[in-house]
């Protein structure tokens, strides 16, 4: 008699057991049927692909309004005191020299200051293998201050230029120009862009026969394009190009800087 309970409720457990399979099959065979609708291969599409994007491009060419260069001033001495005092007496005397030219303290910076010893090697003489490393000596210590100017008026960078080479500084580099206020000309080539994407956006609307509804998406991608200027200083020639004490005032041609702008629209489309 307990056989045979036992067997009728293992009939009844794999009844429903194999009721739940049958189940749960089905529940996911109607939501992979669902999800291939969703993904757009059955039935009508649905979302962004009932859509077309386009990008268009802005340019706006303006010239450069501000100019910065570069400079340092080294020193090498026994002492750390004391080459760090000749840098700074001769920073000074430039700095100064700078700010009687119009250069605002706003527009000084300070881009490294470093002191390093400095060593002599003496090669010391081998008659066996392996050779004893050479032998250094401390000849002193030098010192840097590297210095970055920022020029509101452009016109005055090569005598700027010429005035800090006359303090024999050890390099002058870095000269660069751009525009200082860049939100009007960039405002510009967004607008230039977006109309040009929107233009093509309607000519691909017409071919393809179907109309622009509403902006689903909008991306935008501006950046500067290239600064044109002379990778060296052009030297003047003629009285014209003298400057204080007779001295040549490099020529610094400015160039033009370009600004571009790269949209990407997506429209909904029926």
């Amino acid at each position: 008699m307990e056989s045979f309970i036992s067997k009728e409720k293992s009939k009844q457990l794999v009844n429903v057991v194999l009721v739940l399979f049958v189940i749960l099959s089905l529940f996911f065979f109607f939501k992979f049927i669902n999800e291939i609708k969703k993904s757009g291969h059955i039935g009508r599409e649905v979302g962004m692909q009932n859509s077309i994007s386009v990008s268009g491009m802005g340019e706006v060419v303006a010239l450069p309004d501000v100019a910065t260069f570069s400079f340092t001033v080294r020193e090498e001495f026994d002492e750390v005191s004391k080459a760090q005092e000749d840098v700074t007496n001769k920073m000074n005397a430039i700095l100064d020299a700078l700010k009687t030219e119009g250069i605002e303290e706003k527009d000084i910076k300070t881009t490294g200051y470093n002191i390093y010893p400095q060593y002599d090697y003496s090669n010391i003489q081998c008659l066996s293998y392996p050779c004893p490393p050479s032998r250094q000596t401390l000849r002193g210590y030098e010192v840097s201050h590297s210095v970055m100017i920022k020029v509101q008026d452009t016109e005055k960078t090569g005598d700027l230029l010429e005035l800090v080479g006359s303090f024999d500084v050890d390099n002058v580099s870095g000269i660069s120009f751009s525009i200082d206020d860049t939100e009007a000309p960039e405002e510009e080539a967004r607008s230039l862009a977006i109309k040009d994407a929107q233009k093509q956006a309607e000519k691909l609307a017409d071919d393809l026969g179907v109309k622009l509804v509403r902006v689903m998406s909008f991306y935008e991608n501006n950046y500067p394009g290239p600064y044109y200027y002379d990778s060296y200083a052009m030297m003047g020639k003629g009285d014209a190009a003298l400057g204080e004490g007779g001295r040549v005032s490099p020529t610094i041609p400015t160039g033009e800087n370009t600004i571009q702008s790269q949209v990407t629209i997506t429209y909904e489309i029926r």
